[in-house]
């Protein structure tokens, strides 16, 4: 297996606690030998409290200016690194807990203006009916609600994210324990953080489509410390 794809990470401004701009991680990823990069930033109630978000923007102008970071960085990688979009949920009761959304993109935002008022097992159902991959993202971390396996696809089991307990073993025995699909990510947030995450597969993984189906089927390696190792 050779092709490497980062499954977690942040670019500014749309992660506000992002530190790299969305242009740079594509150079960053191209050094560290990646051939695909899912960008996940966050969405929150959050992620539009901006100086650069006026207090009464619609839903659709907080959908665009999430959504630039993307078109940003696609740009940037021309055909040099496939960019895929993903996306961190944050809801609006739940504030330390994390969902990453794979498969899913502007029309699901747009159509879901509610999304972040959503209870989880409301949330859950719409994600997975649009035909979205919903991981829980550093599961163990403190303050962190664990979810119902019934109501996720899977979690991340490697998380290497600095200045934060995320227990990834205990995310791996949860993983094992109710047969769930494991992811791996960086949580890049800033260009001295070390890309330690993602997958590793025997194909280049170009769209969507093929990170689902990846992921489903279980043919990869997760990069745990930039080292492959079995799941």
């Amino acid at each position: 297996m050779s092709f490497k794809t980062e499954l977690h990470c942040h670019s500014m401004p749309v992660s506000s606690c992002g530190r790299i701009a969305a242009e740079q991680l594509v150079e960053t990823y191209l050094t560290a030998g990646f051939t695909t990069v899912v960008l996940t930033n966050h969405f929150s109630r959050h992620t539009f409290r901006t100086a650069v978000m006026a207090a009464d923007a619609t839903w659709e102008e907080k959908v665009s200016f999430f959504l630039s970071d993307f078109e940003k960085m696609k740009a940037a990688a021309g055909d040099r690194l496939h960019i895929l979009m993903g996306m961190e949920f944050r809801l609006d009761y739940q504030e330390e807990t994390d969902f990453l959304v794979y498969g899913l993109g502007e029309e699901f935002l747009l159509s879901n203006p509610d999304i972040l008022q959503l209870k989880f097992k409301d949330f859950s159902v719409r994600v997975r009916e649009a035909g979205g991959l919903l991981i829980q993202a550093h599961p163990f971390r403190n303050n962190v609600v664990i979810s119902d396996p019934t109501f996720i696809d899977g979690v991340e089991v490697w998380n290497c994210s600095v200045g934060h307990a995320s227990r990834n073993d205990v995310a791996e025995f949860w993983a094992n324990r109710f047969s769930l699909i494991k992811t791996s990510g960086s949580d890049l947030h800033c260009d001295w953080q070390i890309i330690g995450g993602g997958i590793l597969t025997d194909t280049p993984i170009t769209t969507d489509g093929e990170l689902l189906s990846t992921l489903r089927s279980g043919r990869y390696q997760l990069l745990r410390g930039g080292e492959p190792r079995e799941g």
